[in-house]
């Protein structure tokens, strides 16, 4: 067994436990360990593994005013090797960081996967930020690349840097500088990784509030989020094919807790 089957392996273990406990938390408690991983890309060696188990489960509904967009689990994971492969081919790489900023929209899934399929550390940012604080987010976090919604494009016209720039949407760019994310359908589904992600590898990158003072940068691991969000998905109860509805807006953590690593450990149901 290579290590990456084996983190998954283990992974796959510790989930099975909090799913057998679910309605025992005294057993959970006691019974519970943190996998120990230490090559492990979440993308890669978790959703891509239950896609090809069940490929015509339902992973992702997005129900909107003017959207009801439905995606499986195969289409998923092809969908984000896609995106994964046209971003290669625009310069991103393992490390690089890439500032996300859209709303609840189906892209989003697609490029978070992308991006850790890629190794790339992704900075959330919430579409309510202004020029601004783009500009303190960009030079602070040291951004290479930035994806956003063609409605946001605006803000950053004239901010100082040298970074990709994406845009996601009905009217996608096509002026100097900006590139059509639809343009990634062309790209080849099938991913292969350049080398190995490390369980301590960066994945994520936030930026607090700034409440009290300026926003600090709190960074997450390829297994701190990925992994640590089981606890997430034992606390809300959420079990393999159960439907989760959750609010939460992009760019703030508990967006990534309950609309990604949450419901998509629990996975489909293993019936068809």
């Amino acid at each position: 067994m290579t290590e990456t089957a084996s983190s998954t392996a283990a992974f796959r273990a510790a989930r099975d436990l909090l799913l057998r406990y679910r309605d025992d938390y005294d057993s959970a408690r006691r019974e519970f360990a943190w996998p120990e991983l230490g090559e492990f890309n979440w993308a890669l060696d978790w959703f891509d593994v239950i896609a090809a188990e069940h490929p015509d489960r339902t992973g992702l509904r997005i129900v909107a005013e003017d959207e009801d967009t439905s995606l499986t689990y195969a289409e998923l994971a092809a969908r984000s090797g896609q995106v994964a492969n046209w971003l290669r081919g625009l310069g991103v790489g393992r490390g690089d960081r890439l500032l996300l900023m859209l709303g609840n929209v189906a892209p989003l899934w697609e490029i978070i996967l992308a991006a850790m399929k890629l190794g790339a550390v992704i900075i959330p940012a919430s579409t309510l930020l202004q020029p601004a604080d783009l500009a303190g987010q960009l030079a602070r976090g040291n951004v290479r690349h930035v994806i956003t919604d063609a409605s946001q494009t605006a803000k950053f016209q004239g901010l100082p840097g040298d970074w990709t720039r994406i845009a996601v949407g009905p009217g996608e760019p096509t002026g100097p500088g900006w590139h059509a994310y639809a343009d990634s359908r062309a790209a080849a589904a099938s991913f292969t990784p350049q080398g190995v992600t490390r369980a301590g590898d960066p994945l994520l990158l936030y930026f607090t509030s700034g409440t009290t003072a300026q926003p600090k940068l709190v960074g997450h691991t390829q297994v701190s989020y990925p992994v640590g969000h089981l606890s997430t998905m034992y606390w809300i109860g959420i079990g393999p094919g159960d439907v989760h509805l959750n609010l939460s807006s992009p760019g703030w953590a508990k967006h990534a807790w309950s609309n990604v690593f949450a419901p998509w450990n629990a996975g489909p149901p293993s019936w068809s």
